[in-house]
């Protein structure tokens, strides 16, 4: 990211779409860099997999094992 670092945290966020069968590894890599890691949103059952975490300027990232359309759908279905 551009500019200067964030003030505070945000829920704002950008996400990235994992393959489910490399999710563990992508998990690992981040928390191999040292940055704490938030679980992900168990709210729904079989929403998907996921994780959040800030980086060194406060910008939050996500990882998660469908797209926001999909995760919809299947709330739809809910």
């Amino acid at each position: 990211m551009q500019g200067d670092p964030l003030s505070e945290r945000s829920y704002n966020h950008v996400t990235f779409k994992v393959p489910d069968s490399e999710f563990d590894e992508y998990v690992s890599r981040v928390k191999q860099l040292g940055i704490e890691v938030e679980p992900g949103r168990d709210r729904v059952s079989g929403e998907a997999r996921s994780i959040y975490f800030y980086d060194y300027d406060n910008h939050l990232f996500a990882l998660h094992t469908r797209t926001l359309h999909e995760r919809l759908v299947h709330y739809s279905k809910g």
